[in-house]
């Protein structure tokens, strides 16, 4: 029985406290229409607490949108919070029990059985009868209380705002950075008292939060950063990770050994070794205190190569500090008043000069209280998002005056975001609340936060849309409101987010004082809420061994989410545990998951430890689970019993995991699968097995295998070609990402035949060679995302890739074209693209863009060999001129080429009865 999806009948207006009463609702009722047979003894009590939460959520339905409730009501409303989790877990913790009923011996020492599972059938019937006194307690005193109305909302659409992209790269010529980039690249080249320029030299950005620092110092880093040899822009943080931070400027910087078991002093001793002989730009976003810069300006040295630093700060006491020896201060202003309007109106109307004038005197007036600060107003202007009645702006005018009028003390901003907040539906204010588990300056991938949202139940269903497109709406939906910030959007969809350190202060403390999570750390973790903690998030960056407190109010802990350190306490207790998630918790070994099989409503775990080596035998026994994620551990190989896992949609591995045969048909439920790893082509046979699971959409295979030369690797490139080819049989599979990371011989695609029905809407075959494109690839109409490496680039080919329809991203490598040209006439479609990346690897291969080609691409990558490059006319164009869409382009002019004379252009197929050629590499 399924008792964690909602009702689809059940509206999903949710918030901290509607969310679990419309959850508890929906499995209320679910229960007593479908599972009446297993509720002996307790389907009264069920019936009735059903029917006195249903009363209630009526008026927490009103009590969503107040503001300001007076104590009574408050307490009230915690109380029926309270009261919904408590029956949740009981009813949970039922219904496990009557599920396993059936188990056991037979005969005697059945009945025996059957007896003890009386006591805790009864023990239940208990604790439902003391619910049941409390939810009449909350029922009677909530009428001794006065109520308000629900303020009504407006509806928004789904889906990322098309100018938010826009907004972000083009942000200095919408606020006015463009003068102040120059300010701090001036600062960072002049010389000062007679030094060289030669010398290390600081600039520190200061100003209070939401002036638009951290845009400010990745506008000068991009802008700059191509002077240096190497360059990183880390984020320090209010509660700074040191090793995390010193990690992160060496993977910039390009230092590629490994460092993930270093310790501070190792990892500043490597740094200072790399960088020795290096110009280097190092960003250090948002310091809050000076014993972080001092420990990682330790691996910063002078080394007299003219490298440079910028830091930004809230604290202008840190800021001179961080400059005082061989640095400047910025002090950030905010807008101007004219750069504030012509914002504002781009954020709400998408143009900065549209004529307003029906609005009168109000934009000015918002703009006065938003005092300049750039996040302020993109804040305000999201509400006012596409709403050009005067009514709406003298609406958001007179909250915000209100607000204030009543607290004089709160500040602009604080007011702001209480009125936007206020302004999101209630379905999206506890997927916003729940953001707060996450630290400063944290990147969120959106697959995890996704799955993490389900696993909480806070994504409900809908019918005709699968829970992940509801949970992608929510998502967008948060960016286009401007509450969290969108990182790497690539026409249309955002890969992860960022929660500006502003609004993250906000939603921790309303999510604290909802007691939705909460927050603490290694230093001060006294909790003195008289409630139980429902959702638990550690950071804990002190070395020494920490020792959370032990208390009853953990025993009901559903999700527990630990940053840093690994700490001392047991969360066994917890049976009512949804979320592990300690990917970012260093330091854990295989003894802090013994016991995991006691979590049995556990659904999301995710381990990211490399002193993890493997998972407990008894990991089968989670029936429930959605999400493993064991990316990053040691784990080379998973326990058969995953395959018991029924419920189990998402499996994150790495790429060295081996199965045993038969174990991947088994997971019925698998939608996305990343990474299966090949490490020979035995391995390639259990590909077959994929075929069973019809609820597959996301697939990515890895194969890390050299092939053998001759006929023998010829025969296993033909078994690879016709297991690959099943996979696109699967007619659910949207996504497939097949990369290689070792030398494979061209495949030919011809023999693949997908069926018409097929939904595939990103193929990726990286470093799978193959001698054409296949006739059939223009039969994916949903096709959008397409990366290939052909041999050689032939006329044919471009005309088949132009005739998918919705291909919007094209990446191709190739060696060459067909006799030294490759040439994109207008007539050969791509009506769809805008994003065309293209490399190159043979000298001498002519390219061309001809009239009318490709008319709606907006970005070119292109990466070539210009060693027998031709040149017309004393300049190489390419016809770029005849982009029209076109708004930016990346060149690379690469120093090594595939060597000519092995490869042979006119060869443009290959039969499979003789040894392919290869090209070899040679540097120029």
């Amino acid at each position: 029985m399924e008792l964690n999806s909602a009702s689809a009948t059940k509206a999903a207006l949710v918030n901290s406290s509607m969310g679990v009463m419309e959850q508890l609702l929906s499995k209320l009722s679910k229960l007593l229409e479908e599972e009446y047979d297993k509720l002996r003894g307790v389907s009264k009590q069920i019936k009735f607490l059903r029917d006195e939460l249903s009363a209630m959520s009526t008026t927490l339905h009103m009590l969503a949108d107040a503001e300001d409730l007076s104590g009574n009501m408050r307490h009230w409303r915690d109380q029926v919070r309270e009261l919904a989790y408590d029956i949740e877990d009981c009813i949970d913790a039922f219904m496990d029990r009557v599920d396993h009923e059936h188990e056991g011996p037979t005969g005697i020492l059945g009945l025996f059985h059957k007896l003890k599972k009386l006591i805790p059938r009864h023990e239940i019937t208990k604790e439902l009868e003391e619910l049941k006194a409390r939810a009449i307690e909350a029922s009677e005193r909530h009428k001794r209380y006065s109520f308000m109305e629900q303020p009504a909302h407006r509806s928004r659409s789904y889906g990322v705002d098309p100018r938010l992209p826009a907004l972000y790269e083009e942000i200095d010529r919408l606020v006015g950075i463009a003068g102040p980039k120059k300010e701090v690249i001036e600062l960072l080249a002049m010389e000062m008292n007679g030094s060289s320029s030669a010398k290390l030299r600081v600039v520190s950005i200061a100003g209070c939060g939401g002036l638009g620092k951290t845009t400010l110092a990745k506008q000068v880093y991009d802008t700059i950063r191509s002077q240096f040899s190497c360059a990183a822009f880390a984020s320090v943080s209010q509660t700074p990770d040191v090793r995390k931070i010193l990690r992160d400027i060496a993977k910039g910087v390009g230092f590629i050994q490994n460092t993930g078991d270093d310790d501070e002093q190792q990892l500043i001793d490597k740094l200072r070794g790399y960088l020795q002989d290096k110009r280097y730009l190092v960003v250090l976003d948002d310091v809050w205190d000076a014993e972080a810069w001092k420990i990682i300006k330790l691996a910063l040295l002078n080394n007299d190569h003219g490298s440079r630093i910028i830091t930004t700060t809230r604290n202008a006491r840190i800021a001179s500090f961080i400059s005082s020896q061989g640095g400047n201060v910025y002090q950030m202003k905010p807008l101007s008043f004219s750069d504030s309007k012509r914002l504002i109106f781009k954020r709400a109307f998408g143009s900065e000069s549209l004529s307003c004038t029906h609005l009168g005197s109000v934009p000015d007036e918002l703009l006065r209280k938003c005092g300049g600060l750039p996040l302020a107003i993109i804040t305000i202007a999201s509400i006012l998002n596409d709403q050009h009645a005067k009514s709406e702006w003298d609406r958001v005018l007179n909250d915000i005056g209100y607000a204030l009028a009543r607290n004089s003390g709160a500040g602009t901003m604080t007011t702001i975001l209480s009125l936007s907040y206020f302004d999101i539906p209630l379905h999206l204010r506890s997927c916003l609340l729940y953001l707060s588990v996450f630290p400063e300056d944290y990147e969120i991938k959106k697959q995890h936060l996704i799955n993490r949202w389900t696993a909480e139940g806070l994504v409900h269903a809908e019918q005709g849309r699968t829970k992940y497109e509801i949970a992608e709406s929510y998502f967008n939906d948060l960016i286009n409101r401007s509450m969290i910030q969108p990182i790497d959007v690539k026409y249309g969809q955002a890969k992860a987010c960022r929660v500006h350190d502003i609004i993250l202060d906000y939603i921790k403390c309303k999510a604290s004082e909802e007691n939705f999570v909460t927050s603490i750390d290694a230093v001060g973790h006294g909790y003195t809420s008289d409630y139980k903690v429902r959702r638990l998030c550690v950071s804990n960056y002190n070395e020494g061994n920490t020792t959370l407190w032990a208390s009853k109010i953990l025993t009901q802990v559903r999700s527990v989410t630990i940053f840093g350190l690994p700490v001392k306490t047991s969360l066994l207790p917890s049976t009512a545990l949804r979320v592990l998630d300690i990917g970012d918790c260093r330091g854990m070994n295989d003894h802090h998951l013994a016991s995991i099989e006691r979590l049995f409503h556990l659904m999301y775990l995710r381990l990211c430890s490399r002193s993890i080596h493997k998972l407990p035998e008894k990991i089968g026994e989670l029936q429930y689970l959605q999400t493993l994620d064991v990316q990053g551990t040691s784990i080379n190989e998973l326990p058969l019993t995953i395959a018991k896992l029924q419920r189990l949609s998402h499996l994150y591995v790495n790429r060295e995991v081996k199965f045993q045969d038969g174990m991947i048909g088994q997971m019925l439920s698998l939608e996305e699968m990343r990474v299966y790893g090949v490490q020979s082509c035995d391995q390639w046979k259990s590909l077959q097995e994929f075929g069973r699971l019809t609820k597959l959409k996301i697939l990515e295979i890895k194969w890390n295998s050299d092939m053998p030369d001759g006929s023998e690797g010829i025969i296993q490139a033909k078994a690879i070609q016709t297991y690959v080819g099943t996979l696109l049989s699967l007619c659910n599979l949207q996504n497939l990402y097949i990369t290689d990371a070792s030398r494979m011989y061209p495949l030919s695609l011809e023999s693949w035949h997908p069926d018409a029905s097929c939904g595939l809407r990103n193929l990726w075959l990286k470093g799978f060679p193959i001698y054409k494109v296949p006739n059939w690839i223009v039969s994916l109409g949903n096709l959008r995302v397409l990366k290939l490496w052909i041999f050689f680039l032939r006329s044919e080919d471009i005309v088949i890739l132009g005739a998918i329809p919705s291909l919007v991203l094209l990446k191709l490598t190739a060696a060459g074209g067909t006799s030294g040209r490759i040439i994109i006439h207008g007539s050969d479609g791509f009506r769809s693209l805008k994003y065309f990346y293209l490399s190159i690897g043979c000298c001498g291969t002519a390219l061309e863009f001809g009239a009318g080609s490709m008319p709606k691409v907006e970005h070119l990558n292109l990466v070539l060999c210009v060693h027998k490059m031709e040149f017309r006319n004393g300049a190489c164009s390419f016809g770029i001129q005849h982009l029209l869409a076109l708004s930016r382009i990346e060149f690379q002019i690469r120093g090594y080429c595939w060597d000519d004379n092995e490869c042979d252009p006119t060869v443009d197929e290959y039969d499979g009865t003789s040894q392919p050629p290869h090209c070899q590499i040679h540097k120029r």
